[in-house]
């Protein structure tokens, strides 16, 4: 099995250098002018470029009325992107276009820092502490 990571963006070049810069990925290959393969990572990145205000869709088709924005968005699927140092890694992301969108946490597991790309999609460093999530599982 093999996961592939699909984000929406409405600029593929701003996404391209955001994405290259904030985690050091890097372009695999071009798929015309509507997407690209971020290489580098535990699993490519494809960003694909769909403009703002065109339909989103779900199952089925159109969701009726939804429409792509790249404001700030909540979904309940983000990436969580585990670092050795989380300052660092915060530092660079702000630098490359991120938004931090609460101050870094410490908690019995580890460091956690939420932070949105420039299209609006969360996301999250973790840096383990101790013995990371053993620190809090139950089983």
């Amino acid at each position: 099995m093999e996961f592939l990571v699909n984000l929406d963006v409405d600029d593929l070049e701003r996404g391209i250098d955001f994405y290259v810069q904030a985690f050091g990925l890097k372009v695999g290959r071009r798929f015309g002018d509507d997407g690209v393969e971020l290489i580098g990572g535990p699993a490519p990145i494809y960003l694909l470029a769909k403009d703002s205000g065109s339909p989103a869709y779900a199952a089925g088709g159109a969701t009726p009325g939804a429409q792509r924005h790249y404001t700030r968005h909540w979904t309940p699927v983000h990436l969580d992107v585990v670092v050795e140092n989380i300052d660092t890694a915060v530092e660079k992301a702000i630098a490359a276009g991120a938004i931090q969108e609460q101050p870094i946490a410490t908690n019995d597991w580890g460091k956690l820092a939420m932070l949105a790309d420039p299209f609006g999609h969360g996301f999250c460093f973790v840096q383990f502490l101790n013995r990371g999530y053993d620190e809090i599982a139950t089983v």
